[in-house]
């Protein structure tokens, strides 16, 4: 797919605020309000655009604690691969799961309210998940930089 100077705009001011109205869109990228919808709607078609979502303060909703987890599994081989994956992707607490290179198999991002619901989480979730091998965690201090935006250059 090619994406051309108009559309990279669209892209970039969608991700800044996904709630801006189609004329103000348009009026940004300098094409009226029908062309721009269309163009919109063909990102959203072909995928670029996957879904909008209000992203949330986890410590104004009482999620005070955020944990990187990686994860090793003891076999690889798809059936245990699929399980876990299918485990996983059942935990609320996990927000992102990433297959990965290096010492450990997958990489979490798990938002709890706090230490002790951490804890919990770990002993009556994710080591009920039969085949892994290795927890390690890093709980976060401090967010030094957060952004869901991506460049499209």
């Amino acid at each position: 797919m090619k994406i051309d100077q108009a559309d990279k705009k669209i892209i970039s001011i969608l991700q800044e605020n996904a709630r801006i109205s189609n004329t103000g869109l348009a009026a940004e990228i300098g094409i009226s309000p029908s062309p721009t919808l269309e163009r919109v709607k063909k990102l959203e078609k072909q995928g670029v655009i996957r879904k909008y979502v209000a992203l949330l303060a986890p410590k104004k909703v009482g999620k005070g604690t955020i944990a990187m987890v990686s994860v090793s599994l003891a076999v690889h081989e798809m059936g245990s691969l699929d399980h876990f994956l299918g485990e996983i992707r059942k935990l609320p607490e996990v927000t992102e799961c990433y297959h990965i290179t290096g010492e450990s198999d997958f990489l979490m991002k798990v938002i709890v309210e706090n230490i002790e619901a951490y804890r919990n989480f770990v002993l009556n979730k994710l080591t009920r998940i039969g085949g892994i091998s290795r927890i390690r965690t890093s709980i976060v201090l401090d967010t030094v930089k957060y952004t869901t935006k991506i460049e499209v250059e």
